[in-house]
């Protein structure tokens, strides 16, 4: 357990305090292939030890086995972490994806099933994990302010959304967070997200920040890993990506320090207002990513590491085409 803690970063102008890595539980429920409950409680013990005091999750992570196995996590220990959920991912019993529902009455249906599950009495960052595109963003964020008004909510996040849409919805409520992927080899909300963010007080949980395990040189093994069907993960992208990160391994100034690491200590290095979602399914990946914690990077280093993994060359969409058309980041 760590004696002293790293300065803790501002979930947004008006959110909450916390560590400067949180943790992310997807991984936990099956996504990446079959993982151990018992380790993967043990992970959010470990996690809560050190310091790390902001979970995520999402009410469609393993169809609700993910809220349920945080709420097992969390039976004796809830005042320890923030939980933030994503909700709004529509699935079917075969494990299928089938839109985003973020109407004001599903909110608050969802919200009903995730306090269930995770047996609390609030949320303390709700979000719609997508735009919907048949609800204004306006209605699906008042009716989290309506829920904040009921006590079962803390604060609205949201998550790969534009510009725009995070204007739009900060006109309704003050947004403690914009939940993106970001990672040396995505870094296109640079360009417009991050300067209205900014703007607007709002922070940043970036997910996938080892590009889903691409950058640690992780390769999909199990057969319901959900990262082969990946375009990065697949083909001749494949290989092209693999030599483009070995260069990530190849930086010789931080002898000692993992690809992993440098990874996170990269995102952690591009702004304060940045939160790296961690998604550590072991004690040994979480000890690793804590790691990053104790890795300065100069403005040369990052130079160096943005000159060794240019973004524009790594080959392939971070999700397939049907994927991507549903974000809103991306438009």
């Amino acid at each position: 357990m760590s004696t002293s803690l790293p300065t803790a970063r501002q979930l947004g102008a008006t959110g909450p305090a916390v560590f400067p890595l949180a943790l992310g539980g997807m991984g936990m429920s099956g996504m990446y292939g079959t993982a151990d409950e018992n380790e993967s409680i043990a992970t959010i013990h470990s996690a809560l030890d050190h310091g790390i005091n902001l979970l995520d999750t999402g009410d469609f992570y393993g169809m609700g086995h993910n809220e349920m196995l945080i709420g097992r996590a969390l039976k004796d220990r809830r005042e320890k972490a923030l939980i933030s959920v994503k909700f709004g991912g529509l699935r079917a019993p075969d494990g299928s994806w089938n839109g985003t529902d973020a109407r004001p009455v599903a909110v608050k249906n969802f919200l009903a099933y995730t306090l269930t599950r995770l047996g609390v009495e609030h949320i303390d960052i709700y979000r719609p994990a997508r735009l919907d595109p048949k609800v204004p963003v306006e209605e699906t964020v008042g009716a989290i302010a309506e829920m904040i008004k009921a006590g079962y909510v803390r604060y609205v996040g949201l998550s790969e959304m534009g510009a725009e849409a995070v204007r739009r919805a900060a006109a309704v409520h003050p947004i403690s967070d914009l939940q993106i992927e970001y990672s040396l080899v995505s870094r296109a909300p640079e360009k417009q997200i991050f300067p209205a963010l900014q703007q607007l007080g709002v922070a940043i949980t970036a997910y996938g920040v080892l590009s889903r395990g691409l950058l640690s040189g992780s390769i999909p093994a199990a057969r319901n890993d959900f990262r082969a069907h990946l375009p990065r993960f697949t083909g001749d992208n494949r290989a092209r990506n693999e030599r483009l990160v070995q260069s990530l391994r190849d930086i010789p100034t931080k002898k000692g320090v993992t690809a992993s690491q440098l990874a996170i200590a990269w995102v952690l290095a591009k702004g304060e207002t940045i939160i790296p979602l961690i998604g550590a399914r072991t004690r040994a990946q979480l000890t690793e990513s804590l790691g990053a914690l104790k890795v300065q990077l100069s403005p040369e280093d990052l130079a160096a590491i943005e000159a060794a993994v240019p973004a524009e060359q790594v080959a392939g969409t971070r999700y397939e085409a049907r994927q991507m058309a549903m974000l809103d980041s991306e438009k």
